[in-house]
């Protein structure tokens, strides 16, 4: 096996599993469980915000390659935190400006990271643009 089919095969796993990243997040940003209430004391707050927007946006970023697509995709995960910041809000949690900062923090940095690794491998040759290029 190749370092381009393993790389390739990497992508499409990571693009299968965005939406149920996304599903944890928005869940974990709403819920009033006993786990997340258990969870926030323990560990800093923004730390959560920033861990989960950053997963987020470098899974999105790599399952598209880079392409012009990623940054629609952070651009709507920005949107997509502070909305719910203001769900969150109504939900009977805190809404805090500084949990939507450390999203978009978190964003911006798990962009900045992949499109640079991509660029990187796209340079090397280890992969290459299209629609299922291996």
């Amino acid at each position: 096996m190749t370092i381009r089919t393993l790389l390739h095969r990497f992508r499409r796993a990571v693009a299968y599993l965005v939406l149920p990243a996304l599903a944890v997040v928005i869940w974990g940003e709403l819920s009033t469980s006993r786990l997340v209430a258990e969870l926030e004391p323990n560990v800093w707050d923004k730390a959560l915000h920033f861990t989960a927007y950053f997963g987020l946006a470098l899974m999105t970023t790599i399952s598209v390659r880079g392409d012009r697509r990623a940054f629609l995709w952070a651009l709507g995960l920005m949107i997509m935190g502070a909305c719910l910041e203001v769900l969150q809000g109504m939900t009977g949690r805190d809404a805090d400006v500084w949990d939507e900062v450390a999203n978009t923090l978190g964003v911006l940095a798990g962009f900045a990271l992949a499109r640079g690794t991509i660029a990187v491998l796209k340079a090397r040759g280890l992969i290459e643009d299209g629609p299922e290029a291996p």
